[in-house]
């Protein structure tokens, strides 16, 4: 057969040489393709979880909607009746603050990237497990849930790591993102659908991590080194992550509040105690009780101290959006000019080198945990298919979901390495 091509290849014209190599070519592509696809591991799927952000303004009505109608986060009368109409009503407003940061949510840009460095460096410090990719699973944007599946399942994902981009847990954060992709998952099965078998496992929270902590401590010392040293460790700092409300908290027992907390401590006792601080609370709604102090009411409160200058340190967020851009870099930076402040802003994690090495080695802890579905780690994030913390329900909480949630992704036991791959 090869001396018959060789030899035709010899008495034939130049345009036809190349259109039989091309055949050939071709026949060989088409002969080997299914062999090699069927050879190739599928990879492990690292599913970025978070809440998301309009990348458009054409999205922004659909953001606010979905957001509305979770009563994970927000519990009203009628809600499927007034989300709709509230959302309607808040769009034109909220449309015209992404407006002024440029016109969408950076989040996602912020989010693919991160998962894409961390998936790079997981390769490493995981090979048992490689190749890894991250998906994108956004709460009230695009990509959502769903469609994070649909793309895991075009891959051929067997073996899956739900990876919250909170550090701090909360049942109306992490929680609700939790809750949603465990109804997709039950969905899926009900359906028979192949995505509805994947072998899942979850970070849930890591407010502790040694690189977090070094990254928010690398951030805010750039900043002190903006001011001469005879006042650098008089500037107070301000660290403000998103409130919540005290229904959630103090009523149903939300970990949120301390987990937040037990992330400034780490990241103070980092910096030598060096500067006075608070936590601070952002993003209020409504008329109802949240937690507080208020960061604005907080800028208001030194100003009348005699304070001339203070740091912001956005402590519960991985990425820059609206919650950084807009409401710490434009509205509280014009009150603090109001009131005669000079406010400086810790940049946000995004790109930062010691975060995103953090990202793969949290990862890469948790899928070493799970090897036998054996807990053999200390910190939560390495404690085998959840963390231990997971498992405790809050003492109030009246959610089905929940529970059968935590049931779920706890009982989900897994083997991480050449055996999850095994039919």
């Amino acid at each position: 057969m090869a001396s018959m091509i060789t030899s035709s290849l010899r008495t034939s014209t130049p345009s036809t040489r190349m259109a039989m190599r091309s055949s050939l070519q071709a026949r060989m592509l088409s002969t080997s393709s299914p062999l090699s696809q069927a050879s190739v591991k599928p990879p492990t799927a690292v599913l970025l979880m978070n809440m998301g952000g309009p990348s458009t303004l054409d999205e922004v009505g659909d953001f606010l909607s979905r957001l509305f109608h979770d009563r994970e986060l927000i519990q009203l009368p009628f809600q499927k009746r007034l989300a709709p109409l509230i959302a309607r009503r808040r769009t034109p407003k909220i449309v015209e603050q992404y407006d002024k940061i440029g016109g969408g949510s950076p989040i996602l840009k912020w989010t693919r990237m991160q998962g894409k460095e961390m998936a790079t460096m997981l390769d490493e410090l995981s090979p048992s497990t490689a190749p890894h990719k991250a998906y994108t699973a956004f709460r009230y944007a695009r990509p959502l849930t769903d469609e994070a599946l649909e793309e895991m399942k075009a891959d051929g994902v067997q073996r899956a790591v739900a990876f919250t981009q909170y550090p701090q847990y909360s049942c109306s954060t992490t929680g609700s993102s939790l809750n949603e992709l465990y109804r997709e998952i039950q969905r899926r099965k009900e359906q028979g659908k192949e995505e509805g078998n994947i072998k899942w496992s979850v970070i849930d929270r890591w407010p502790t991590h040694p690189g977090l902590v070094d990254a928010f401590v690398n951030r805010i010392q750039a900043v002190l080194q903006t001011y001469p040293a005879e006042k650098r460790n008089q500037v107070p700092i301000m660290f403000s992550a998103h409130s919540l409300p005290m229904q959630i908290v103090s009523g149903r027992g939300d970990p949120y509040p301390a987990e937040v907390a037990a992330t400034v401590s780490a990241v103070m006792t980092k910096l030598g105690w060096s500067n006075p601080y608070r936590v601070t609370w952002q993003s209020q709604v409504g008329p109802s009780a949240w937690l507080g102090p208020q960061t604005s009411d907080t800028i208001k409160g030194w100003a009348k101290q005699g304070y001339k200058d203070c740091i912001a340190v956005p402590i519960a967020f991985t990425q820059d959006h609206i919650e950084t851009l807009y409401e710490l870099d434009i509205e509280l930076q014009e009150e603090a000019e109001e009131h005669g402040i000079h406010l400086k802003r810790a940049e946000s994690l995004n790109d930062e080198p010691t975060f995103l090495r953090a990202l793969a080695e949290i990862a890469s802890a948790h899928l070493a945990s799970c090897e036998g579905g054996q807990s053999s780690g200390n910190e939560p994030w390495a404690q085998g298919n959840t963390s231990r913390q997971m498992q405790l329900r809050c003492p109030g909480c009246v959610n089905a979901v929940c529970g059968e949630q935590k049931r779920f992704f706890g009982d989900n036991n897994v083997k991480v390495g050449e055996d999850a791959f095994r039919s």
